[in-house]
């Protein structure tokens, strides 16, 4: 047996190694993980697509949760429960603002709104001021005192006669709010109590919102004390639900598994080594793969996504490869006097252009404009060369001979040899399949890549229903159409949203729209504010036309003299600024309606509530002729990012393989041997996609990895078959080795193919047959008899 590498040399290289591994683990522990889709959105977008961007990292929508009391003794129960945990989840702080019927917190606004209720109310004009609108408007205020709204009219009849601050909460109300019972609001459907929350923190703060989620949860304990059995059931959904349990569930997938996997794994290995030193040593190239590779993303990305994370162990299955091959190969040269080096000087070669095949292949991603496939790249490239360097320069020093004990290798090399005999008789079987598969894939065409963004998401469709009932019970915008108003400073931004208002009135006249919301409800333009100011007449001139105006009405002009002071008042007040809502109930609705983009400029948001009727091409229409307002639909949008994506990912893919091809000629410098080893693998992606088409999956973006990554495994089998070839001869160790790293791979990819991660299980299910085909292909195409 070979005597290895020197003790000094054996210490130093293994010192490096720690050192490395160690280091990348520092990285990681101060790396912040993240499980939002948003980083599988470009990263360059157009106008459309960087307002949807901007919404879905940092909007509204990404901080709003959605809570549900259900069930419960009965209603009145459930409103007990809903103020309780109302004050609770105002009192803690974490969140912007808590709404559940309980209007007990806009008492303070209410003052506000009407003490500048002639700057607020749509309906101040100079016609509303003349002797028969006032008349109009007075009329009809007295008709409202016999009706349930004369409560809240009475009080303020003598200062507001003209009903401005009736008009202002009509305006206010939500065109689909929710039904109220017992003071706070509930179901249409379903014995439910409802809340609406936004929190404080922004939606991209995973932690933020895990602690949000974790105060309700803990207000909710507090609020059913004692209730037992009969408390109502919490419900909770909304952005932050998804993206905490997609951050959960993908962190727990996971390591679920990395545990089933090293089982099996190690069963496997075991088996096939009988030694468990073996074991332990081929584990160590994986370990090293994954710590660079996430190492290596959080240096470059700053954040390491769930989805790369879950990657990782997608790598098991081509890493612990490089181990394999050198544990049965240089033992196999031991056997014939020079160990490890005969093992450097004959099959590293072979696994170091496999290697490098693998990083052509997945460094077209680097390229990409979406930060998420781009993360894959990285964390492949640096996992795959780590594993390959430990191989190729720490294996030796802990196994200078490789795995000594025989395990199953000879039976795994028995079965390796019998394929390589009988695969050969079924080339043409395989490429009557392949021209079947090509046929089927033109006929399905552009529907075979169907899938969408949302099939990488990992909610439930249990979750996706409940988020659906409590949106529908809260009376929530849909969210699938916004207008997006976009400007160079903040009251240009609010006179476009009120000229965008007007023709969307229209629309909502036509029963085109049930409503919509506006912050210039809230804060109108200063030039709208001046306009209605000046409408006001001064304190003689109203004196004069109310009595004119009152003239056969049971009232005295004299009553009104409250009302005259306040419009005598109002004609000097300050505009209404952003700063004068910093503060209460109406300020989480502005920051939210309006607000300064991160590249500059302002942004305003009108939410539709859109009937039946709804037509899009209507809506598109009437805003046309407004330069600053886009239509956003959010579908659309959606699909249009997908296509752009898959369009991508399709041309680096591509990419990938012209330079996999060309350093392969490089390499080989033979067209046939260059066309021996592309055959297998070209047709194992094509006969994979076959499987899938007649399977009728939808395919996506994330299968298209798995191709790359057939392509990444099987280079290295079929470049084996090469070297046999060339050779004449296919030794026991070497088939031995091939057999168990594809098997290898086909199980770590089986399981992964299995999981509950949309996105993870698609790499499985096209990795799994794909590599197993690639060998056999490998097998059919590269073997030719022995000189």
């Amino acid at each position: 047996m070979n005597a290895g590498p020197s003790r000094a040399r054996r210490i130093g290289v293994l010192l490096l190694w720690l050192a490395a591994v160690l280091a990348g683990v520092a990285v990681i522990s101060r790396t912040q993980f993240s499980a939002d889709l948003s980083a599988f959105l470009p990263a360059s977008p157009d106008a459309r697509q960087r307002v949807l961007i901007e919404q879905l990292q940092s909007g509204v929508a990404s901080r709003t949760l959605m809570v549900g009391l259900e069930g419960g003794k009965d209603a009145a129960q459930r409103a007990e429960v809903s103020r309780a945990l109302g004050k609770g989840m105002r009192a803690s702080g974490l969140f912007e603002q808590v709404q559940n019927g309980d209007h007990s917190e806009w008492k303070e606004a209410g003052t506000f709104v009407f003490d500048r209720r002639y700057q607020l109310s749509p309906e101040v004009s100079p016609e509303r001021f003349s002797v028969d609108g006032l008349r109009d408007a007075i009329t009809d205020t007295l008709s409202m005192l016999g009706t349930p709204a004369g409560n809240m009219v009475r009080p303020l009849f003598e200062r507001d006669p003209t009903g401005e601050t009736q008009r202002i909460a009509e305006e206010m109300i939500p065109a689909t709010s929710p039904r109220t019972e017992e003071g706070v609001w509930v179901s249409r459907s379903a014995p439910r109590a409802m809340l609406l929350a936004t929190t404080t923190a922004s939606g991209s703060d995973l932690d933020a919102q895990a602690a949000g989620i974790a105060a309700i949860e803990a207000e909710y304990a507090k609020a059913t004390q004692g209730m037992g059995a009969e408390a109502p059931k919490l419900q909770l959904s909304g952005a932050p639900v998804f993206s905490v349990q997609s951050r959960d569930k993908i962190k727990g997938e996971a390591i679920h598994l990395a545990i089933v996997g090293a089982i099996v794994m190690g069963c496997l290995l075991l088996a096939a080594f009988a030694s468990p030193k073996a074991l332990v040593i081929a584990v160590l190239p994986v370990l090293t793969g994954v710590v660079a590779g996430t190492a290596a993303v959080a240096l470059v990305f700053g954040s390491v996504h769930g989805l790369t994370m879950g990657f990782g162990s997608t790598l098991i299955g081509e890493t612990v490869d490089y181990a394999i091959y050198y544990l049965i190969q240089a033992r196999g040269a031991a056997v014939r006097g020079t160990g490890w080096q005969r093992w450097r000087d004959l099959n590293w070669p072979t696994v170091r252009l496999g290697l490098l095949t693998s990083v052509c292949g997945f460094a077209a991603l680097l390229f990409s404009g979406f930060p998420g496939l781009a993360q894959l790249g990285v964390f492949s490239i640096a996992g795959l060369v780590a594993a390959a360097l430990v191989t190729r320069h720490g294996l030796p020093m802990l196994a200078p001979d490789g795995a000594t004990g025989m395990g199953m290798r000879r039976q795994m090399a028995r079965l390796a040899g019998g394929i390589v005999d009988a695969m050969p008789r079924l080339r043409m079987t395989f490429i009557v399949l392949g021209v079947a598969a090509v046929a089927l894939m033109a006929w399905q065409g552009g529907e075979l890549w169907r899938a969408s963004l949302s099939s990488m998401s990992p909610i439930s469709k249990a979750s996706q229903e409940l988020d659906a009932s409590l949106r529908a019970d809260i009376g929530a915008s849909d969210g699938g159409t916004l207008v997006v108003i976009q400007a160079a400073d903040e009251q240009a931004a609010l006179r476009a949203t009120e000229a965008a208002g007007a023709k969307l009135d229209t629309l909502v006249g036509e029963g085109q729209l049930s409503g919509f919301e506006t912050v210039t409800r809230m804060l109108p333009s200063i030039a709208t504010q001046q306009a209605r100011l000046a409408s006001l007449p001064d304190a003689a001139t109203l004196r004069a036309r109310l009595a004119e105006a009152t003239t056969g009405m049971p009232l005295k002009p004299e009553r009104f003299e409250p009302f005259i002071a306040a419009v005598d008042t109002a004609r000097a007040l300050a505009p209404i600024t952003r700063q004068d809502l910093d503060k209460g109930p109406m300020a989480p609705v502005v920051r939210a309606l309006l607000f300064e983009r991160p590249g500059g400029g302002w942004s305003a948001l009108i939410a539709l509530h859109p009937t039946d009727r709804f037509d899009k091409t209507k809506l598109a229409a009437a805003l046309a002729p407004l330069p600053e307002v886009q239509v956003v639909d959010i579908g659309d949008e959606l699909g249009s990012l997908y296509a752009r994506y898959l369009h991508e990912a399709f041309v680096q893919v591509m990419l990938g393989a012209l330079a996999v091809v060309v350093l392969l000629g490089l390499y080989l410098r033979s067209l046939r041997r260059l066309v021996a080893v592309c055959q297998p693998l070209l047709l194992a992606v094509v006969l994979t996609l076959g499987g899938m088409a007649v399977l009728q999956v939808p395919l996506g973006i994330l299968h298209l990895v798995g191709l790359l990554l057939i392509v990444a495994v099987g280079s290295n089998y079929a470049l084996f078959f090469d070297q046999l070839q060339e050779t004449g001869r296919a030794d026991e160790d070497t088939l031995a080795s091939l057999m168990l790293a594809n098997l290898t791979t086909v199980v770590s990819f089986g399981l992964i193919a299995i999981s509950d991660i949309p996105a993870l299980s698609a790499i499985g299910r096209v990795v799994a047959p794909g590599a197993l085909l690639a060998l056999l292909l490998s097998a059919a195409f590269g073997k030719r008899r022995a000189r």
